[in-house]
């Protein structure tokens, strides 16, 4: 009988397989592994579910205006830590942190504003920016609404606001909660000069936001599982002390109690605006 050395038999070969780091990724919702560039494909739609990936403001952008014709306002305005707000950290500091997250280009508070065109017809347009703080509303955030609002007055042109927001930031204090007002006024200036007013609510939209120029829309839009609520869940089922219903504060659960118009895929977004602003606008 022949020994073999067991050296010849322990040594075991690497069979695990190295997959390059962001070749793929998890659904949220269904939690299926996908293909990165099939995702992106898709408007960053899941293609088994249907689950909306987040998308940056000026991704956004690219899917809803015009090749092209996009004209920012307002780029240059960034916010001040005028109440020298210090908790577990300085509003400086976050500030400067948000400012270094990876954005093209760099995003100075938590929205893009400015016009351009869908399918030929010229819209004012402001998109939050969810990976600035949340897409908290600040005063600057509130003065790019106001403005935006009001060249749309000038201009007597459509104006379409995509929310997507923790609400009110709190490092601003009460001259964040003051936006909710400012915004309002001018939104309903807008409404006596009879210009249309859509806004699309995407995952998420809550507190402040979702309390004033969020749900003031003429068409409200919502994209779908979409969460939109003042409070959160967790602290209304704390508050009554009984159990949500199945959905609730999602763009389903809204659209069902006449909450909100319609839930309308990313993919059909453009097609859906376009649609609405010629039959709005006349």
């Amino acid at each position: 009988m022949i020994w073999f050395k067991k050296s010849l038999f322990s040594k075991k070969e690497d069979s695990t397989v190295r997959i390059p780091h962001g070749l793929w990724v998890k659904c949220n919702h269904c939690s299926e592994i996908i293909y990165k560039k099939e995702v992106e494909r898709n408007l960053d739609v899941c293609p088994k579910c249907d689950y909306h990936f987040y998308i940056s403001a000026w991704e956004r952008v690219g899917i809803v205006l015009d090749e092209g014709s996009f004209k920012e306002h307002d780029g240059d305005l960034e916010p001040v830590d005028a109440l020298e707000f210090k908790d577990l950290k300085r509003y400086k500091d976050r500030l400067r942190a948000a400012h270094r997250e990876k954005s093209a280009p760099r995003a100075l508070d938590a929205i893009v504003s400015g016009e351009g065109l869908i399918n030929g017809q010229r819209v004012m347009i402001a998109v939050f920016e969810f990976s600035f703080m949340g897409g908290s509303m600040g005063s600057v955030v509130g003065e790019k609404i106001t403005r935006i609002i009001e060249r749309g007055l000038d201009k007597r042109c459509p104006v379409i606001i995509f929310t997507s927001s923790g609400g009110a930031r709190m490092q601003e204090g009460i001259l964040s909660l003051m936006q909710m007002a400012k915004t309002s006024a001018a939104i309903a200036r807008l409404k006596e000069a009879g210009i249309p007013y859509i806004t699309v609510l995407t995952d998420p939209t809550t507190g402040g936001v979702t309390a004033s120029f969020a749900m003031l829309g003429d068409i409200i839009i919502a994209e779908p599982r979409a969460l939109i609520g003042f409070a959160g869940p967790r602290v209304i089922q704390e508050t009554i002390r009984q159990k949500l219903p199945e959905g609730f504060q999602r763009a389903e659960y809204l659209l069902e109690h006449g909450m909100i118009d319609m839930i309308v895929d990313r993919k059909m977004m453009k097609t859906t605006l376009a649609r609405l602003i010629s039959l709005l606008a006349g």
